[in-house]
């Protein structure tokens, strides 16, 4: 999901943990043409969002 200069949304979707952590259980990426969707364990959440977004220059997040 690469592309300079346009815009792309992120939708997601998460839990509060014991000791007040936000756990992502799902997360949206989306573009003007497609969307993606993930479903994955908290600790996997860098490594994923930054790959999405790679070449983007504007992200829009929600649920946060």
């Amino acid at each position: 999901m690469a592309g300079g200069g346009r815009e792309v949304a992120i939708d997601l979707e998460f839990l509060r943990g014991r000791q007040n952590e936000t756990v992502v259980k799902e997360l949206c990426v989306v573009k003007s043409n497609a969307a993606e969707t993930f479903r994955f364990k908290n600790k996997e959440l860098h490594n994923l969002l930054t790959e999405a977004v790679a070449g983007f220059a504007h992200l829009y997040a929600h649920g946060l």
